[in-house]
């Protein structure tokens, strides 16, 4: 009996197989109710207790190397008649769908584009700051009233604690600090507001702010920025308006707001029958701010803006709920496979 199981074992190490109904009748042969490994198992109730530990060993290694055996001629197969290994590359991949890039990241790189085609580089920073960056750089005493307009994450207290910056105006802070004039860039980034969560709000959002530094720049040049911004973001019949508005760091300051989209200025739900959008806040860069940066402002003047990224992406694709651009629900991501 162990002679025969012995070539039994050889037999199946080194069989092969081109078809799956030869697999079908190894197993048959094999593992069948009269199969051959069936029938040594019928035969070891007959066996002298003495040699039963040993045979019994031997069995379950025959049956364990059959079984085995199978699964390893079924996987090569890979449901291919033919037999043609699963590693063959001539046959037809497997399709998997593409994904999209995510809205944010579509509009963030347009509009960085944009201003890199008017000259602007681009500026990075970290979303862990301290307070001279966000606020005490840029005309915010630490008293000052203005500091509650934004609602901010501090992970540390005392003199110049850190925080998660609350603007990208922090990176403008650290270009005027370590670039030489002129200055000319934009400043694409995460930032971090304590702010309650809806359609409208959210705690972290994405931003661009610019800022342009050199000899005789006046609002006139911010105008023209902005106009030629909303024409390359929203089409060339894009009109704006600047309504003053108030910021700790530029003087003048200003609202900057676009014929919508939707109606064409006629009035609709979307701009609240106003027939405009708000998309930046801007201005001019205030004297102190370039002064406490090692800028003289005899010599220079600037203008900054900034816009949110969400913003924008809201007004181009029509997107009323700015929590769906965090939920990263493929439903809603794939409605931009098709954007370039």
């Amino acid at each position: 009996m162990r002679e025969r199981i012995d070539k039994l074992l050889d037999e199946i190490e080194h069989y092969a197989a081109q078809k799956e109904s030869e697999i079908e009748e190894l197993r048959i042969k094999l593992l069948g109710k009269k199969g051959l490994v069936t029938q040594l198992f019928e035969e070891f109730r007959e066996v002298l207790p003495e040699q039963k530990r040993e045979l019994g060993q031997v069995l379950n290694k025959l049956k364990i190397a059959a079984a085995s055996k199978i699964e390893e001629l079924k996987n090569s197969m890979d449901g291919n008649e033919s037999g043609i290994s699963p590693e063959d590359l001539s046959k037809p991949g497997d399709h998997f769908p593409l994904g999209s890039r995510h809205p944010i990241s579509i509009t963030r790189a347009e509009i960085i584009s944009i201003y890199n085609k008017f000259g602007y580089a681009v500026a990075e920073g970290p979303e862990i700051e301290d307070d001279w960056h966000v606020f005490g750089a840029l005309n915010f005493p630490p008293e000052h009233p203005a500091r509650d307009m934004q609602d901010t994450f501090f992970i540390t207290s005392g003199e110049n604690p850190v925080l998660l910056r609350t603007h990208t105006s922090s990176v403008q802070v650290r270009a005027m600090e370590n670039m030489q004039l002129p200055i000319r860039v934009i400043c694409p980034g995460r930032v971090f507001r304590n702010e309650a969560i809806s359609a409208r709000a959210h705690c972290i959002f994405h931003q661009v702010e610019g800022l342009y530094i050199d000899k005789g720049v006046s609002f006139a040049d911010l105008k023209q920025a902005v106009l030629l911004f909303a024409r390359e973001m929203f089409g060339e019949d894009a009109q704006i308006r600047l309504r003053p508005s108030y910021f700790p760091f530029t003087e003048p300051s200003a609202e900057v707001d676009v014929n919508c989209n939707i109606c064409k200025g006629k009035g609709c739900n979307v701009c609240k029958g106003t027939g405009w959008l708000e998309i930046m806040g801007c201005g001019m860069v205030d004297p102190n701010v370039l002064e406490v940066n090692g800028i003289d402002s005899k010599i220079y003047s600037g203008f900054a803006f900034g816009m949110g990224i969400e913003r924008i992406a809201m007004l181009k694709w029509q997107v009323k709920d700015l929590r769906l651009y965090f939920e990263n629900d493929v439903r809603f991501l794939g409605e931009f496979s098709t954007v370039i």
